[in-house]
C-alpha cells in the first residue's frame, strides 16, 4: 500500500495537504477460504434490485390484505318488504323496501294520492308512526281518514309558502331532521303538486345523502312525484298512469224517459278510476329487471 501528499490551497491562499493512500479497503472482505477455515459459511452477494423487489412485493401484499376477492363477497341481504295497502302493486313490487328510497311518480290524476293514502293507511295500522312532507298543503285530512290512515300515528308537516322555492327548502330541512332523529315506519315526501322545474333543483347529492340516511334503518323513504328526479338513488321507481275514468256511477240529475240527449259529464258524478303502474326499476333483485305494469282501481269514499 502507498501513499502520496496532495497539497491544494486553503482559505487566504495558504496551502495544507493530506495523505491519499492507494489501493486502501475500508471493509476487506474475508475470502471463501477464509470462512470456512474460521467455521463461518460464505455470504451471498448483496443485490440491490433484490431488496427493492422484495420491499415492493412486501408492501403490496400488505395493501391487499384486507381486500376481498369478489368470490368470496357475501351475499347483500334483501331489504325487508311491507304491504303498500293495494295488493295489485304488492304483486308488482314486493311491497315497499325498508331503508331505501322508493318513487312514485305520475301525471295529475294518476293516482299518485291513491297509492300515498294506501302506503300511509297500511304504515299506521301496522302501529307505526309516520310522517307526510307536504310541500304543497294539499293533504285533506277527511280523505286520508276515509282511506284508513289513522291520525294520531301521523305527523303532518305543512310547508304551504308561496313560493315553490321555500316549500322546497322546508321540504329538505324537514327531511333531513326527520331522517336524523330518526324512529319512524314511513316517511312521505309529496312533491307531487310542485312544478317540476322546481323540483328538479335537487340536487343529486341531497337524494344520496337521504339514502345514505335511510339505509340501515327500519323507515321506509317514500317520494311521490310528477317526474322521477333522484336518479339512480332511489331503489325502487313506479311510474303511474291514468288509463281512462271508471264506469258511469251515480248521476247527479236523472234524465226524463223521453230524453233523447245523453246526460253531459257535468251531471255525472266521478266514482273512481283505473290506473296503471308500472316497474321502472328495482335493486331488490340482482338480475335486470324487465318492465312490467298492473292495473289497480281507485274508489272515492263515498262511493263505498
Amino acid at each position: 500500500m502507498s501513499s502520496a501528499v496532495v497539497f491544494t490551497s486553503a482559505a487566504q491562499s495558504r496551502p495544507f495537504g493530506f495523505v491519499v493512500e492507494k489501493d486502501a479497503e475500508v471493509c476487506p472482505q474475508p475470502s471463501g477460504a477464509e470462512l470456512f477455515a474460521e467455521g463461518r459459511p460464505p455470504q451471498r452477494a448483496f443485490s440491490t434490485s433484490a431488496f427493492s423487489t422484495s420491499v415492493f412485493s412486501t408492501s403490496k401484499d400488505a395493501r391487499l390484505a384486507g381486500v376481498t376477492p369478489a368470490s368470496q363477497l357475501a351475499i347483500r341481504p334483501a331489504p325487508e318488504m311491507v304491504s303498500s295497502g293495494i295488493a295489485a302493486m304488492d304483486a308488482l313490487t314486493g311491497g315497499l323496501p325498508r331503508g331505501c328510497l322508493t318513487e312514485i311518480c305520475g301525471p295529475a290524476s294518476s293516482g299518485r294520492t291513491t297509492l300515498l293514502l294506501a302506503a300511509l293507511a297500511a304504515a299506521t295500522q301496522r302501529g307505526e308512526c309516520c310522517v307526510l312532507v307536504d310541500a304543497s298543503d294539499a293533504l285533506d285530512p277527511q280523505s286520508a281518514a276515509a282511506a284508513g290512515v289513522e291520525l294520531d300515528r301521523l305527523l303532518w308537516i305543512r310547508c304551504g309558502e308561496n313560493s315553490p322555492e321555500k316549500s322546497l327548502e322546508q321540504l329538505l330541512r324537514a327531511t333531513d331532521l326527520l331522517l336524523e332523529s330518526g324512529g319512524f315506519g314511513l316517511i312521505a315526501l309529496d312533491l307531487g303538486d310542485l312544478p317540476p322545474q322546481a323540483a328538479r333543483r335537487i340536487p343529486l347529492t341531497t337524494w344520496f345523502r337521504f339514502r345514505r340516511a335511510v339505509e340501515h334503518t327500519p323507515t321506509v323513504l317514500l317520494a311521490v312525484e310528477r317526474q322521477s328526479i333522484a336518479g339512480s338513488c332511489s331503489s325502487l321507481l313506479i311510474k303511474l298512469g291514468l288509463i281512462k275514468t271508471a264506469s258511469p256511477g251515480e248521476r247527479a240529475v236523472e234524465p226524463s224517459m223521453d230524453s233523447q240527449f245523453p246526460v253531459p259529464s257535468y251531471a255525472q258524478l266521478l266514482t273512481g278510476l283505473e290506473i296503471t303502474a308500472e316497474l321502472v326499476r328495482s335493486r331488490m333483485d340482482r338480475k335486470p329487471v324487465c318492465s312490467a305494469e298492473t292495473k289497480f282501481a281507485s274508489k272515492t269514499a263515498w262511493a263505498g
